[in-house]
């Protein structure tokens, strides 16, 4: 069963019954908003949004980055599949695979980050969402909202935390400005 998060509400990611998650996927979906052309028609335009995920050590020290410019992390444990330039097609519009088990040890905090690499804000962007997905089972374990007109073009999602010997999940749901990664790590390190 899969739980909507709201901002701020933390979800442990230890399987229901026992065990642990050793893979999970958190992917990203949105569309754009259509607007009205001329004598009335309406026109579709395209949207690139980008999801990245920031890999930070236990001192809050970026230790590495998948986005669409880099799209596995130095080990391997983090697999970006690939940048989608228009949020077309139903369902997640990009992927990054997570290998639990395989992120370095001195990593204590992941953190999934989606921008407007076009620019556009918030408001011209519907159905938006991102999802934890238990890789094993294709199960949904979470849910996050992101759509919500807004002048903001970024959005500070999650961030997954080690939790003793097992991870958990934090929606952050934080508004921020920028259009990569780059730009959002001052307003990413107030939620570390």
């Amino acid at each position: 069963m899969s739980i909507s998060l709201q901002k701020g509400q933390k979800v442990s990611l230890a399987k229901p019954g026992g065990g642990k998650l050793t893979k999970v996927k958190m992917g990203l979906g949105w569309d754009a908003v259509a607007k009205k052309g001329l004598f009335g028609k309406t026109k579709t335009q395209n949207i690139d949004l980008d999801a990245s995920c920031l890999l930070f050590d236990g001192s809050g020290n970026l230790a590495d980055q998948v986005w669409f410019r880099q799209l596995r992390s130095k080990d391997g444990s983090v697999l970006h599949t690939g940048d989608n330039l228009t949020g077309e097609g139903e369902g997640d519009d990009e992927v990054i695979n997570v290998d639990l088990q395989g992120i370095p040890s001195n990593v204590t905090q992941l953190v999934f980050t989606v921008n407007s690499f076009t620019g556009q804000d918030f408001s011209q962007i519907e159905n938006a969402f991102c999802r934890l997905v238990d890789e094993g089972t294709g199960q949904e374990i979470a849910r996050y909202d992101l759509s919500g007109a807004g002048q903001h073009n970024a959005q500070i999602m999650a961030k997954v935390t080690r939790d003793g010997d097992g991870w958990s999940m934090t929606a952050i749901g934080a508004t921020a400005t920028g259009r990569t990664f780059q730009h959002l790590l001052p307003a990413v390190s107030a939620h570390l």
